[in-house]
């Protein structure tokens, strides 16, 4: 990539060109590694994320800068190669572009800023950069356990620049009704027909739990998104099957929407996946001051995408990043270029206003 462009635009023109679908992600973290040591910075790759770090945690507060390298498959539908970075029109494209290999490369190029101005006087500075965050293997969990002491996050995900201080979280639901399985001409005698039941299950759907309204990300909605049901087409099944898509705001734990649709609806509720909780930043947040003295003019709302900041829910956290979470997974995904650099300026200030 041309010299003219920032350095954290061009080591985002690397990293896109190195394929790291979810599993595949070494040559990515050796990448990140190498740089990371290029800009005299100290660093630890393992099996869990890279892990760079500016400052001492023995001394004060640690705030870490989180983000994945992994990327979807890229599909079908590009109308250039998804692995070699291409700018046109002040956007680069690329899979991996926006989600999330913008927000790594201004996150380490942010903490190359932070160490060149003297680093944090008291605390320690982490990038964790982990794998698999778009599977259920994500790897932030055992790099958090590795991390030490944590105070705060800035979760890297494409926000347009925007700070998320709310995130939905995802519950999976199997929804199964039972029925008889008898010949479709005696359906009317006796018996119930699981279609029939689960049908009237699912109209339910849009108002089961609509009574906690969320300030920011308003109702947790639940969603079918998968039928199954049918042995033949003259036969009535004995059971149908919906998978449930439940968007949840921390209005609710996962616990009491379980229990919740146990009550409200007739079908067998099986919970598959709770492990992406809804998220929040706390009320008294000292990483949001410093995150709005750093940019007192953005915005901040609420993001209906889940990220790993599930996963760092236990802490101070926001999000925000380069990029819009609308182009992520779509073919030509694209950032546009000026939001990487901003985002380096973004991160950097953050860091400075949090350890003032």
């Amino acid at each position: 990539m041309a010299s003219t462009w920032p350095a954290e635009v061009r080591f985002l023109g690397d990293l896109v060109a190195i394929p790291s679908v979810s599993g595949a992600e070494s040559a990515a973290a050796a990448a990140v590694e190498a740089h990371a040591r290029s800009l005299g910075l100290e660093v630890v790759r393992d099996e869990t994320s890279v892990r760079v770090s500016v400052g001492d945690e023995s001394t004060g507060r640690t705030l870490a800068l989180a983000s994945h390298l992994d990327v979807v498959p890229p599909g079908e539908g590009w109308t250039r190669d998804p692995f070699v970075p291409h700018i046109e029109n002040g956007r680069l494209y690329g899979r991996g572009s926006g989600d999330a290999k913008a927000s790594v490369s201004a996150m380490l190029y942010a903490m190359a800023d932070v160490q060149t101005a003297g680093g944090p006087a008291r605390g320690r500075l982490l990038g964790i950069f982990s794998y698999g965050e778009e599977t259920r293997h994500a790897t932030m969990p055992q790099a958090v356990k590795r991390a030490g002491r944590l105070d705060a996050a800035v979760v890297g995900e494409p926000t347009s620049l925007q700070i998320a201080v709310a995130q939905r979280g995802l519950l999976m639901v199997d929804l199964i009704a039972h029925g008889v399985q008898r010949h479709a001409g005696y359906a009317g005698e006796d018996g119930t027909n699981a279609v029939t039941a689960l049908a009237q299950d699912l109209v339910r759907l849009d108002s089961v739990v609509a009574e906690r309204v969320h300030p920011l990300l308003g109702v947790t909605t639940v969603t079918p998104t998968m039928l199954e049901a049918g042995v033949s087409r003259n036969v009535t099944p004995a059971s149908a099957k919906a998978v449930l898509d439940v968007r949840s705001t921390p209005a609710w734990t996962h616990d009491e929407l379980e229990i919740a649709l146990q009550d409200r609806l007739s079908s067998e509720v099986i919970v598959t996946s709770r492990r992406l909780v809804p998220c929040e930043t706390p009320t008294d947040s000292l990483l949001l001051r410093a995150a709005l003295a750093a940019a007192p003019a953005t915005d901040t709302y609420g993001s209906p995408t889940c990220s790993d900041w599930c996963y760092l829910r236990h802490l101070d956290a926001i999000k925000v990043g380069p990029g819009t979470s609308r182009r992520s997974h779509p073919a030509d995904e694209a950032v546009d270029l000026a939001e990487v650099s901003a985002a380096r300026r973004l991160y950097a200030g953050i860091a400075r206003e949090y350890f003032a």
